[in-house]
């Protein structure tokens, strides 16, 4: 029979250890991300949105998923908010995406941003934001209006994550 060096062993214990460590954190990001999907459909059912083309049950994993009221005020912001911005939930509600603008935020993708919510219309964007501590960061924004099933708009949803090329 062969015998292992205590060094061996401590080597075999340590990645079940660090596998545990992964499986944690995964479900904890599955559990933010179902919490996240019975905040929406609440709202998706209080306001009868058709959600048919938003795909938000696959995006929401992945992104950060922001809902405003049609002053644009932020009614949900998802739990990787955080993450990406330094705010939780709980600091951007009520007020508008301007939270994350400043200086360097371009006025001319703000314009074109502004136009696309007047006229209704989808838009796709990167824009240079601002975290909570005040560090700049590119945000791609993939974000349109939602209609309820009387045909209505009730809500803009914007679909958010860092851009990190360049």
């Amino acid at each position: 029979m062969k015998k292992h060096s205590s060094e061996d062993i401590s080597n075999r214990t340590m990645v079940p250890i660090l596998a545990l460590d992964l499986h944690y954190e995964y479900l904890n990001e599955l559990k933010a991300a179902f919490a996240d999907m019975k905040k929406v459909n609440k709202i998706s059912t209080q306001f009868t949105w058709n959600q048919e083309n938003l795909k938000i049950e696959e995006r929401i994993k992945d992104e950060v998923v922001l809902i405003t009221d049609l002053n644009l005020n932020i009614v949900f912001a998802s739990n990787r908010i955080k993450r990406m911005t330094g705010y939780y939930e709980e600091e951007v509600l009520g007020k508008t995406p301007k939270i994350f603008q400043g200086p360097e935020t371009c006025k001319f993708v703000l314009n074109e941003i502004r136009e696309a919510i007047e006229l209704k219309v989808p838009f796709k964007k990167t824009i240079q934001n601002y975290k909570k501590d005040g560090r700049s960061y590119k945000c791609s924004v993939d974000a349109t209006p939602v209609y309820n099933l009387k045909g209505e708009i009730s809500h803009f949803i914007a679909f958010e994550k860092e851009d990190k090329s360049a």
